[in-house]
């Protein structure tokens, strides 16, 4: 939210972060496009050569790691007290417009422009040189960077919109996770067998394996982590919301009470602490949305119900813009037709 008695001139506000928000449609889709994507997996490394699939897998994340690790990392530098990384090295404007349909070339044009700052040069190198080691060595705290890295930029890239849309997003994911690692062996077999920074891995033991010399991990998903980090980073944002906090992107730091964020975050904690304890209890893989979805959502009920905010909280929304341009349009069709 901006602050209307904010009289920094325009051009030295820092600018909103850019985010994606998912529609109803995208959040009913999510669990059969997911599905689509998995089962695809799945296929590729039964009827194709393992190393192979690892091999373009690896190329791939190896190049979005690299952009992830520095764009969580170019901030911290920037922000240093030192006022050098803020000097801006090279900026080149690059549109390229094209002719694909939106669904496979997305819109047109593309907008490739190179803005790099001293502070965003030293995090390239220092996310190229993180992601070279993760290549070479393929270490499970170097796999951990980049998992977390790709976390915190979905998280920052995409909102929800509205509770219910996270509602209906998670609720999809629970009975698609459920399937997909009770029904089948495709999930497990697919977390097990790429070996790429697409989940966040946990040693269970520091003692070698003495036949294959690697300590034995356990793992969680980054969509176990990412999908509650939408829910999570949109309580949040209701919380500021609630407490009218002025252009909070201004200040991080800003300090107002977050009931429902800090109660659905310890919900968060106790859900993965019954799936570790169930997973280690039966010695078996376990869908973590299965414990997740329930404690996310009844802790952030519980806390609307306590507080009488139910109806506020299924009405909040995050695509007022959106709907306000909607309108105009109308009104604007509406005059047209008049005249």
């Amino acid at each position: 939210e901006i602050d209307p008695n904010d009289e920094t001139p325009e051009g030295e506000k820092p600018p909103l972060p850019f985010s994606e928000t998912l529609r109803t449609e995208d959040a009913m889709q999510f669990p059969i496009v997911g599905s689509i994507a998995l089962f695809s997996l799945y296929c590729a490394l039964k009827f194709f050569d393992k190393e192979t699939v690892n091999f373009i897998l690896s190329a791939y994340f190896g190049l979005m790691g690299c952009v992830a690790v520095a764009g969580v990392l170019s901030p911290l530098i920037s922000s240093t007290p030192c006022g050098t990384f803020k000097k801006r090295m090279f900026a080149k404007e690059i549109i390229i417009p094209h002719k694909l349909p939106a669904f496979i070339g997305g819109e047109s044009p593309w907008d490739l422009s190179l803005d790099f700052t001293l502070g965003g040069f030293v995090a390239f190198l220092l996310s190229a040189g993180v992601t070279g080691l993760y290549l070479y060595k393929k270490h499970w705290t170097m796999n951990n960077i980049l998992g977390i890295c790709f976390c915190i930029k979905g998280v920052e890239k995409f909102s929800l919109g509205t509770y219910k849309i996270g509602a209906i997003l998670l609720i999809g994911l629970f009975f698609y996770d459920i399937f997909w690692v009770f029904g089948t062996e495709v999930m497990v077999t697919v977390a097990k067998s790429i070996d790429g920074p697409i989940k966040i891995l946990f040693p269970r033991t520091l003692t070698p394996d003495l036949i294959t010399g690697k300590i034995e991990l356990s793992l969680l998903g980054l969509g176990d982590i990412v999908i509650p980090g939408f829910f999570l980073a949109i309580l949040l944002r209701f919380d500021a919301h609630n407490a009218k906090v002025p252009y909070f992107p201004n200040d991080i730091h800003y300090p107002f009470p977050k009931p429902y964020f800090h109660t659905t975050l310890f919900g968060y904690f106790m859900g993965m602490v019954t799936t570790m304890f169930i997973m280690i209890k039966f010695g078996a893989a376990q869908p973590a949305l299965l414990y997740l979805v329930p404690a996310c959502l009844g802790s952030s009920l519980l806390v609307a119900v306590v507080r009488g905010e139910v109806k506020e909280l299924f009405a909040y929304s995050e695509e007022v813009e959106e709907e306000e341009e909607g309108e105009g349009v109308e009104v604007k069709e509406e005059t047209k037709k008049d005249k």
